[in-house]
């Protein structure tokens, strides 16, 4: 019996690897691009460019692995009392020159008092990135609608729910749904939201899912977007 037959390719990993592999190409593709126009037009400002896409697939690698390193608990996944303004805020750092590659602008909203949710941090972090990188590809090809991305949390009846959200309605249960059913088995699992893989919505999927969270589809105020509920740590803040 040789390796290719041992692989069991109805595991969510393995779905999970091919659609990493599928989006992967994109920034990939746009490198070759920029060193194709260095090297006709010797315009060093697509160097820049290049870099944005390197750093952008190495991101995604990173999270990937990260998702693969928590579910085989192969990394502590202590739960701590985490400041959730302060996660989203340093995403938003994070995805900040993706952004503007895209011609998309990035927004914060922690307006209101919240306390610390139960979380593991890193984990939270790289999911809402790898979430934000998806749709920043997203809205970006929206026509007749400014590109904005909003990190945002709000309460809701259940915990403290930290998302990243567009002006898009079509970001709905049903597509995360359809999304999750098709990973593997199509290029576009998500093809009324993105044109490429959506492998950072998946592999968000991956990182909350080993956290015993879930991602879902939400709103916040008149955006739709994606996000996890966190229950709130009891514990004081010390200021």
């Amino acid at each position: 019996m040789d390796r290719l037959s041992l692989l069991n390719f109805s595991d969510p990993s393995y779905q999970l690897m091919i659609n990493l592999a599928e989006q992967l190409k994109l920034p990939f593709i746009q490198i070759q691009r920029q060193a194709e126009l260095i090297a006709i037009d010797n315009n060093h400002n697509n160097i820049k460019s290049i870099e944005i896409s390197a750093s952008y697939a190495l991101k995604l690698i990173d999270n990937y692995l990260l998702s693969l390193r928590l579910a085989q608990q192969k990394m502590s996944l202590e739960q701590e009392p985490v400041s959730i303004i302060s996660v989203l805020y340093d995403s938003g750092q994070l995805l900040i020159d993706l952004a503007k590659e895209y011609g998309v602008d990035i927004e914060l909203d922690v307006s209101g008092k919240f306390e610390p949710v139960i979380a593991h941090k890193k984990g939270l972090e790289s999911a809402l990135v790898s979430i934000g990188s998806s749709l920043i590809e997203a809205v970006s090809t929206q026509e007749g609608a400014k590109c904005r991305l909003q990190l945002a949390t709000h309460k809701c009846r259940y915990g403290v729910v930290a998302g990243v959200y567009a002006n898009n309605p079509n970001i709905t249960t049903d597509l995360l749904r359809q999304g999750r059913k098709l990973i593997g088995n199509a290029r576009q699992p998500l093809v009324n939201l993105t044109y490429s893989a959506g492998a950072g919505i998946f592999v968000a999927d991956s990182i909350l899912k080993a956290m015993s969270l879930s991602l879902k589809a939400s709103r916040h105020h008149s955006l739709y977007g994606l996000g996890a509920v966190m229950r709130g740590s009891q514990q004081l803040q010390l200021v």
